[in-house]
């Protein structure tokens, strides 16, 4: 007898890993090659480095405007939106103990142009935050964070 069982299948989510490989190069500078592009991480002279390159924790601000900011562009030219100019700016406060982290981050989005408008603005903010940025998402779960929208004509 034949059966008419629907088969079960599973489906599996696929992971990605992204690795950087970063190596000690003087005193506590690291370098390592990011998709081509040779970056430096370094610690101030004050505290024994050469000032080289930025420093580790200050690159997670950088991470998150960047994230966003392609986010928002691509969003923004879908829906046929150019601003004259685009700004990420991110604020961070920091612990003042050790281990020094960030516990709250506040995100403004700034825009230049002639009569934009304020809620396609706001919609792209709004999706690349809850939907595309991975790094929002990986923030969020581990600080408070906010946003504002400025819009200068």
């Amino acid at each position: 007898m034949l059966s008419l069982q629907p088969k079960k299948v599973t489906i599996k989510k696929i992971k990605m890993k992204h690795t950087v490989d970063l190596a000690w190069t003087d005193k506590v500078a690291f370098e390592t090659d990011m998709d081509g592009h040779k970056v430096i991480i370094d610690a101030s002279e004050e505290t024994g480095g050469s000032d080289l390159g930025p420093r580790p924790k200050k690159l997670m601000l950088t991470a998150l405007a960047g994230c966003t900011g392609i986010d928002v562009i691509m969003i923004l030219k879908k829906m046929k939106v150019e601003p004259e100019a685009f700004n990420v700016i991110v604020e961070a406060d920091s612990t003042e103990e050790h281990p020094k982290h960030y516990y709250k981050i506040k995100v403004i989005y700034q825009f230049k142009g002639k009569d934009l408008p304020r809620e396609k603005l706001e919609r792209a903010v709004q999706l690349s935050e809850e939907k595309y940025c991975g790094v929002t998402a990986s923030y969020r779960k581990a600080m408070e964070m906010e946003t504002e929208i400025r819009i200068i004509e």
